[in-house]
């Protein structure tokens, strides 16, 4: 039968944290009052005294949870010193401790950043106490709501960035159905190297492009961006692939920072019927190909080698035949570099068609189908893909009408 618990096992229990106050006083009379107050309250404070804005200046450079702070100082007119010392510690709980009866005061000491006020011939132990508590867990909420709202703005201004650099097709046809998505890799929130673009031409070919830069961060996300522009302007300018590539890499070589960075693309042609396509891969994963219920890697029999290796490299181009119905998945290899189902496997292409097909069954539009794909991904990866994904679908199957 087991004692009692020994109680030279047990931990010994630990002390609260010490609240760090500063007390901004020129009185030493006052000063006195409200130590004996705090000491006979029992709540672990540690004090600091100061008796000027001067040194409350200094003082506040160092943490200190909360302040009280007379406004009759020598060196400050009223409650003029708080926004000094709000400035040096924005994040400083600050209660008003006044000599005079002043509501006025008192609110004007709330609207220029004090959490409370108190007067000092009616301040006890217990509001005392209770004052600085609650500043203290009022200016915790108020320095959560500011970085809350930090976020929201840097979220929207993201997006507003996301939304000027990455392309939007020029695609007329309404038979041609598109859906785009770009997801930065990991928790990053600004755009990495991916690309693509698509564009219909005057004859009604479309152009589109799906690129990926190595590397990650904003030299590479610039040099994405440069990549894209330039490819939409030779398009635009009417030079095909076989010209449209060359140039991709002299820009890539004009461009990058680095002679180790390099560019993976796919770049597809088709034709004005839809039916057919000239496709040119530069070290890039084949897109996927879905129609007649199946899924299929694009054939590519001839591939050429990344941008900015070869300077003498060629990338041929690849006819295909893709029928009246199907639908395009043309990608970066950030989406498939993930592990699959089976532990420890990566996804592959094969992955990505199996996520294509059950999507297929399950979306009701190319655009939930492009999201389903890259949450297919991520759940098969049990986190957020550590690289960037960009897609591009593309699709002549009437199911995708509405």
């Amino acid at each position: 039968m087991s004692g009692p618990p020994d109680s030279s096992d047990a931990s010994p229990p630990q002390p609260a944290a010490s609240v760090r106050v500063l007390l901004i006083e020129d009185d030493d009379g006052d000063a006195f009052l409200v130590r004996d107050l705090l000491e006979r309250s029992n709540g672990n404070f540690l004090l600091t005294r100061v008796a000027n804005l001067a040194d409350a200046l200094l003082a506040a450079r160092t943490p200190f949870d909360c302040a009280l702070l007379d406004p009759g100082l020598p060196d400050a007119v009223g409650v003029d010193a708080l926004p000094a010392i709000l400035e040096v510690s924005p994040a400083l709980a600050v209660v008003v401790l006044t000599g005079y009866d002043n509501q006025a005061s008192g609110a004007q000491a709330l609207g220029l950043g004090a959490q409370d006020y108190l007067t000092k011939s009616s301040v006890t132990e217990e509001t005392l106490t209770r004052s600085l508590r609650y500043a203290m867990a009022r200016r915790r909420g108020e320095e959560a709501t500011r970085r809350l709202r930090e976020a929201e703005l840097m979220r929207a201004e993201n997006a507003r960035l996301e939304r000027g650099l990455l392309a939007r097709p020029i695609v007329h046809n309404s038979g041609l159905h598109w859906a785009t998505r770009y997801q930065p890799g990991g928790r990053r929130a600004l755009l990495g190297g991916d690309f693509f673009d698509a564009i219909e031409l005057v004859d009604g070919t479309v152009r589109l492009v799906v690129g990926d830069v190595s590397g990650h961060g904003p030299d590479e996300a610039a040099l994405g961006v440069a990549m894209r522009v330039a490819w939409r302007a030779l398009v635009l300018a009417d030079q095909p692939p076989d010209i449209t590539i060359p140039a991709l890499q002299r820009v890539l070589e004009a461009e990058r920072q680095s002679e180790e960075v390099f560019v993976t693309l796919c770049d597809i042609q088709l034709d004005a019927g839809l039916v057919h396509c000239e496709i040119a891969v530069a070290g890039h994963p084949s897109p996927l190909l879905l129609a007649d219920g199946d899924v299929m890697e694009l054939p590519v029999d001839v591939r050429g080698p990344v941008l900015g290796v070869f300077d003498d490299a060629k990338w041929p181009a690849n006819h295909v035949d893709l029928g009246q119905q199907w639908t395009l998945i043309v990608f970066t290899d950030g989406i498939i570099e993930g592990r699959s189902e089976e532990a420890g496997e990566r996804l592959e292409t094969t992955g990505l068609a199996r996520l294509a097909l059950r999507s297929m069954g399950r979306a009701g539009d190319l655009e939930s189908m492009a999201d389903r794909l890259i949450a297919g991904a991520e759940a098969a990866n049990g986190e957020p893909l550590f690289d960037d994904v960009a897609l591009l679908l593309l699709s002549t199957a009437r199911r995708w009408a509405h």
